[in-house]
């Protein structure tokens, strides 16, 4: 079970590898969504906190 498992996080990666190559405006797309969700998320934050202070 243990190979398996190994096996199947190479496959994995090289389904990501492959896909970062193939689709580079995709991967690109899907990162920069991404980010901007966890900066929208750090920005709810802060203002819950400054909130919280006031």
């Amino acid at each position: 079970m243990a190979k398996l498992k190994k096996w199947l996080g190479y496959a994995l990666i090289a389904f990501v590898v492959f896909y970062l190559l193939t689709q580079p405006e995709t991967v690109a797309n899907l990162v920069q969504s991404a980010l901007g969700g966890l900066a929208g998320a750090a920005d709810s934050l802060s203002r819950f906190v400054n909130a919280l202070l006031v």
